[in-house]
């Protein structure tokens, strides 16, 4: 059986919007794009370089395809070209060369080799996708695709490589329709620049219990009285 599993870049107040370049999205007049370049390093490299390493199928939002498609098939392949670069080439070759499924309603406009799209019934088509077996589905930005896979607890894993930045606004990762979930901490590491990266895989449901004063004060019995009719 197929995973979902994400990887996003994410400030520390959850904004994924537009890390790689200020034209990526400015939808929302979102003046920062491009907030992830001063931070790039090798540590992250090498955790995306172990992103890529295992076998996998992309699932997009249509904003990212288009992003995507208007730039990984047009990256130099050749190594005697000018403007090649062995690690940049090796990531285009790979979007290439794996199917992507992309959540649209412009099903015909899908130009990018290998490209199929999730136009009726998205939650359903994800589920029964979940069920053959195959690569793990591995999602890039797509900040709607990420709400319907919490709001539908698709997700089996996340990696979330998050900047010491705060950007105030923006699109963010966590929506307020996420189901809520357990998660176990699977691995991380920090970069020298201060750049946290977690992953986290799902792990039952949310546990609960109380560090409240047994039995309740009258004051504390006072104000859940005013808690309630708030």
């Amino acid at each position: 059986m197929r995973r979902i599993v994400i990887s996003a870049f994410v400030s520390v107040d959850g904004v994924m919007q537009a890390p790689g370049a200020p034209q990526e999205d400015t939808t929302g007049g979102f003046a920062h794009g491009g907030w992830l370049a001063g931070l790039q390093d090798e540590e992250i490299g090498q955790a995306v370089g172990e992103m890529f390493a295992k076998p996998f199928d992309l699932l997009l939002g249509r904003w990212t395809y288009d992003i995507f498609a208007a730039y990984w098939p047009y990256i130099e392949k050749n190594p005697s070209a000018d403007g090649y670069h062995e690690g940049t080439a090796r990531i285009a070759e790979l979007f290439d060369r794996v199917t992507k499924f992309v959540v649209t309603h412009r099903s015909g406009t899908l130009t990018w080799a290998n490209s199929r799209a999730l136009s009726e019934d998205v939650v359903g088509a994800l589920r029964n996708l979940k069920r053959e077996e195959g690569p793990d589905l591995l999602v890039q930005g797509s900040t709607e695709v990420i709400q319907i896979l919490l709001e539908n607890d698709l997700l089996d894993e996340m990696t979330l490589i998050i900047a010491p930045i705060v950007l105030g606004k923006g699109k963010r990762f966590f929506g307020a329709g996420a189901v809520p979930a357990g998660l176990e901490l699977v691995g991380s590491g920090t970069t020298r620049k201060g750049t946290i990266i977690a992953r986290y895989r799902r792990a039952g449901d949310v546990e609960t219990g109380s560090f409240a004063h047994q039995p309740p004060s009258a004051a504390e019995l006072e104000r859940r009285k005013k808690m309630a009719k708030a």
